[in-house]
């Protein structure tokens, strides 16, 4: 039986337990919900609603038992799908789930959709089911879908053109297929709202037409003489009939028949001194015509014949140019500027101009002689001849332009150079201690630029037996060297002449030819005339001259510069002329060679330029396909302008007047001319008036108004400053001028002196001159009947072109009689001085001296009355002022005994004095009174005169005088101190 029960309650145990399977079963989540694996939606920009294909359906195949949120269990056909979750980043849209239990959904746009910013969008989709339970666990993801969506455009955006104005230019009597294009955009995103269908020209009754793509063409041939410039509106369409929001302005520019020429240059180019390179061309280009050309090639030629010497150069001598490009020492100048220390060339006529190089003229009847001593009476050793020559076509006579023949009886030319048949010709006998034999004596160059008017630089370097000629640095060989016999020996003297030979009338000599003009009296005469003109002509002996400073005497200080672009270089071929005043262009890109010919520049380095025009050419020949029909360029003409530079203002300023001993004059040092020079050069600018100022009404009209004019102070360089005597010249025998010949050598200055003064030449800065100047010593040892000198200073820059002030100065010897006895005077007499700035002020040292001038009377007794005079007005002066100090004493001792009684008016009081504190104070008070009337005294001070102010060494002499009297003053007012009050 117990068996029996068990086997019943094991039975109804598992029975349930097979329940409760049972029902665990209906409730689990087995199936995924599915999706389609592609979606494919569009939307309209603006819109949020997708419309998907096909829809966004989600099924489930779960069993339909579940439990509700209230637990409690539900039948349902099938699985019920909870949501959709959308993959990806910035993802504007969302899934939402309109039905659960059939899964239906729909994708919609989160925020408002721009095409223009994106027109499609594509991104994942995944459905999810509930769950199971009331918390949903065991919930189950579809797989992942993909949906694509286009953003459908709107026509909101009008056309808009590209460009706010468009302009062409066409050739009269052409018509074209196609003068322009115009064209505008439109910023929708579709293919049909943002095409352009069409465009329209607005403006009506023009000869104009345009096509859906935008061109525009002539209908008609134009005419330049009817309308020169054609103004047209057009608009456009998109395919949506939109308009432009504006309509653009087009101008269409009617020119004349073209002509190949170079256009957009200007004919009048300025060039203002300093400023650099400038640029000649900078919007010219080359018009062909549409013509097909295969090369270019052009000259551009600056021409500068007319200015200087060729060209612009420095203007300093020649010895100073020699010497900057570091030529050796030893180079004579024998044309010189005239001057007092080289006056040779005085007579001889000029370009009368200092603007450029002076040049001296020849015309067939002057010649010059050189001073004896100027040039070594031998050159056998090596030397050089160089010279500037601009020379024509002329007889075929010879022209000397050097020449070293004997002064008397014989003739013979010992060296010359000379022109003949436009041959330059060198001639030069030897010595006569030489071997009897031919040696070279004459050398012959034919050259073209002997005579085509025009300047150019020989150098002729002689080292026997071999002759080399450089003409603008170029060299070139003889073509004739003839020999002939040493010279005879003679001690007959020579004469060395420029422009002709000298000659004996009596000689005979075949290599001469006299005219019937003479040049100077006496038995001798010029003949073998030169006609042209010469600058320049140096000789150096001892070593030659080398290709390096040959080249830089010749180079000139202007010329045309360019700077080719690096994408054009390769392209284009460039060569200038030695002296840059002429360059060729070649290449075959027009375009690259435009860019070129805009880089062409002038550059003048001087500080200051030649002013005046250079004219410029641009020759152009180019070469075509069709040879026949090739086009010609007429050659383009214009001028630089070269500005007139601001002339400096070269000031010399110092003590023009003083005054020194005899004993100074005769000593070893002498007396310093110029110990306080100054040499200051200004430039003057006008600065334009200020703009409040022109604003101002009727500014314009008042004739009041001037510019502002303002001083600049600038640096240049110096090449001359002479020193002469005005009066009498220099008398050799007990008077000089003297210069530290060191301090010349280390700045590298070269003087020269005569009876009348000295030069000193060179180019250096103005500083260096200055201290060169201080040094400049005058003596003169005998000075009793010298009562003063006078001397001038000018100093000047290029050659004269920029000349200084004249600044003279006045020396006033101041004699003595006796020393022993007036040497109480001499303390008081100083050296006068009077400088440049204080002109106007009458000193009594200047008096003294012009005294001398015009006075019988001894100049030590002179200075007696002078000194007397002095000492009376110093008394007188004196005299006010101790009066003076009196009554200002008196005026106090008043006024402190008013005091004294206010303060004291019981007189019931006595006061004893003890005699020693009397006497104490007694002292202190007499130093107390002296400190008060210097106060005074310096308080009169102010109202002396200069001329009293001299005085005050005398005033020591009178003070023990003074201190005396006031002690005894003193001691008067203290005796009331012993009364009673």
């Amino acid at each position: 039986m117990r068996f029996r029960g068990n086997t019943r309650f094991a039975s109804a145990v598992g029975l349930v337990l097979g329940l409760l399977c049972v029902v665990d079963s209906a409730k689990v989540n087995k199936h995924k919900p599915w999706i389609e694996t592609t979606y494919h939606g569009i939307v309209t920009e603006n819109d949020d609603k997708v419309l998907l294909d096909p829809p966004l359906i989600a099924l489930d195949k779960d069993a339909p038992l579940r439990y509700a949120e209230s637990f409690e269990v539900t039948l349902t056909e099938e699985g019920e799908i909870c949501g959709f979750r959308i993959h990806g980043q910035n993802v504007p849209f969302e899934a939402v789930v309109l039905d659960k239990s059939t899964g239906e959904g729909v994708i919609r746009a989160r925020d408002k959709l721009d095409c223009e910013l994106q027109k499609e969008h594509t991104f994942t989709i995944q459905a999810y089911d509930c769950g199971e339970g009331p918390d949903g666990a065991n919930m189950k993801k579809s797989h992942k879908a993909t949906v694509h969506i286009q953003v459908n455009d709107i026509n909101e955006y009008s056309p808009v053109f590209k460009e706010k104005s468009y302009k062409a230019t066409v050739i009269e009597g052409k018509k074209y297929d196609s003068i322009l294009k115009v064209e505008a955009v439109d910023a929708d995103c579709s293919f049909q709202f943002s095409q352009i269908c069409n465009y329209e020209i607005v403006t009506p009754d023009v000869p104009f037409t345009i096509d859906k793509d935008g061109f525009i063409k002539n209908t008609e041939k134009l005419s330049y003489g009817k309308e020169r410039m054609y103004k047209l509106t057009v608009t456009a369409y998109d395919c949506g009939k939109n308009r432009a929001s504006e309509d653009v302005l087009v101008k269409i520019s009617v020119k004349p028949t073209c002509k190949p020429s170079w256009q957009g240059f200007n004919k009048r180019i300025e060039y203002e001194p300093g400023t650099g390179s400038l640029a000649l061309f900078p919007s010219m280009h080359l018009e062909t015509c549409d013509e097909p050309i295969t090369s270019i090639r052009a000259n551009v030629e600056l021409e500068t014949n007319h200015i200087g010497k060729g060209c612009d150069r420095d203007t300093y001598s020649e010895k100073s140019l020699h010497k900057l490009c570091g030529a050796s020492s030893g180079t004579v100048e024998l044309l010189p500027s005239p001057s007092s220390s080289a006056n040779w060339t005085v007579g001889l006529p000029t370009d009368n101009g200092h603007d450029s190089d002076q040049v001296f003229e020849f015309n067939g009847t002057q010649a010059i002689k050189v001073p004896d001593g100027m040039v070594s009476t031998s050159l056998k050793e090596p030397f050089t001849i160089s010279v500037w020559m601009r020379h024509g076509p002329g007889a075929h006579e010879k022209e000397t332009i050097l020449c070293n023949s004997d002064k008397t009886e014989m003739n013979r030319h010992h060296y010359s150079l000379y022109i003949h048949n436009c041959r330059l010709i060198l001639l030069l006998r030897q010595d006569p201690s030489e071997a009897e034999n031919y040696k070279p004596a004459e050398f012959h160059w034919k050259l073209d630029q002997a005579c085509d008017k025009e300047w150019h630089h020989y150098v002729l370097n002689v080292e026997f037996p071999t002759v080399s000629l450089f003409v603008d640095g170029t060299t070139f060989e003889p073509f004739l060297v003839t020999e002939d016999y040493p010279l005879h020996a003679s001690k007959i003297e020579t004469q060395l002449t420029i422009g002709a030979c000298w000659q004996d009338n009596s000689g005979h000599d075949n290599d001469t030819e006299s005219v019937s003009e003479p040049t100077s009296g006496g038995n001798a005469r010029m003949a073998q005339f030169f006609r042209g003109n010469l600058a320049g002509l140096m000789i150096r002996s001892g070593k030659l001259e080398n290709k390096k400073v040959i080249d830089c005497l010749y180079t000139c200080k202007e010329g045309l510069d360019v700077q080719l672009p690096e994408e054009v270089a390769s392209a284009v071929k460039v060569e200038f002329n030695p002296n840059q005043s002429s360059l060729t262009v070649e290449g075959d890109d027009i375009d690259a060679f435009d860019k070129v010919m805009q880089h062409i520049s002038y550059l003048n380095s001087r500080q200051f330029p030649t002013p005046g025009i250079r004219h410029l050419r641009i020759s152009t020949s180019v070469k075509c396909f069709n040879k026949e029909s090739c086009v010609t360029l007429p050659d383009a003409e214009g001028y630089v302008m070269v500005l007139q530079p601001e002339e400096p203002k070269i000031s010399l300023s110092g003590i023009d007047h003083f005054a020194r001993s005899a004993a100074e004059f005769e000593s070893q040092e002498g007396v310093t001319l110029f110990p306080e020079l100054r040499i200051v050069s200004t430039i003057t600018r006008e600065v334009e008036a200020d703009t409040e100022a022109e604003t101002v009404e009727g500014a314009d009209d008042d004739p009041t108004v001037q510019e502002t004019v303002v001083s600049e102070e600038i640096m240049h360089n110096l090449d001359t400053c002479e020193v002469t005597v005005v009066g009498d010249e220099l008398n050799g025998e007990h008077e000089s001028l003297e210069v530290d010949m060191s301090q010349l050598q280390q700045h590298g200055l070269e003087m020269s002196s005569s009876n009348l003064g000295f030069a000193i030449t060179g180019v250096n800065t103005m500083s260096n001159y200055e201290q060169v100047l201080h040094l400049i010593r005058y003596k003169n040892w005998h000075t009793e009947a010298l009562f003063d000198r006078k001397f001038k200073l000018v100093c000047s820059e290029l050659n004269g072109r920029y000349i200084s002030n004249d600044f003279k100065v006045e020396v006033n010897v101041i004699h003595t009689a006796n020393p022993v006895e007036h040497a109480n005077n001499a303390m008081v007499q100083p050296n006068f001085i009077n400088p440049v700035h204080h002109a106007s002020v009458d000193l009594s040292g200047h008096n003294l001296v012009n005294a001398h001038q015009a006075s019988v009377v001894p100049s030590a007794a002179t200075i007696v009355i002078v000194v007397c005079v002095s000492f009376l007005v110093f008394m007188i002066i004196l005299g006010v002022f101790r009066i003076r100090a009196a009554h200002q004493r008196t005026m106090r001792d008043q006024e402190s005994g008013k005091e004294n009684e206010m303060d004291w008016d019981d007189s019931a009081l006595t006061i004893t004095v003890n005699p020693m504190e009397t006497y104490e104070d007694q002292h202190s008070s007499e130093e107390e009174e002296e400190e008060e009337e210097e106060s005074e005294d310096g308080e009169e001070e102010d109202d002396i005169t200069s001329a009293e102010s001299e005085s005050s060494e005398d005033e020591e002499g009178g003070e023990t005088e003074d201190q005396q009297g006031a002690s005894r003053q003193q001691q008067l007012e203290w005796d009331d101190s012993t009364l009673t009050y």
